[in-house]
């Protein structure tokens, strides 16, 4: 299995493999060394990615081992977090102690 990165965040790393994104730029770069796993969640707060979390980074391979640890993440969550709490997307906004806390419970887990 070759090392992989995780690109792990909301709509701007989902849309990292368009053309001439950066998620794409570093797939070519790192072609043939390692994989470059995109987990970009359009919307996606940090409230919400903690609970998908567990899918996203397993424990346990396909073949019932030990997954291999990556050898590098990003977390790219906020634009989502920072919606105003009195506007049309204030079910995404997400208090900035809270989002403190859900990074922080985020890198913690990593």
């Amino acid at each position: 299995m070759r090392p992989t990165i995780y690109l792990f965040g909301d709509s701007i790393t989902e849309a990292s493999f368009a053309d001439g994104g950066w998620g794409a730029a570093l797939a070519n770069h790192f072609c043939r060394t390692l994989d470059v796993v995109l987990r970009g969640y359009s919307g996606y707060n940090t409230r919400w990615a903690l609970k998908v979390l567990d899918r996203v980074f397993p424990t346990v391979g396909h073949d019932g081992a030990a997954a291999a640890l990556p050898v590098a993440v990003t977390v790219f969550f906020g634009a989502n977090d920072a919606c105003l709490p009195d506007r049309y997307a204030a079910f995404q906004h997400v208090p900035l102690d809270e989002y403190k806390q859900n990074l922080h419970s985020i890198v913690s887990s990593l």
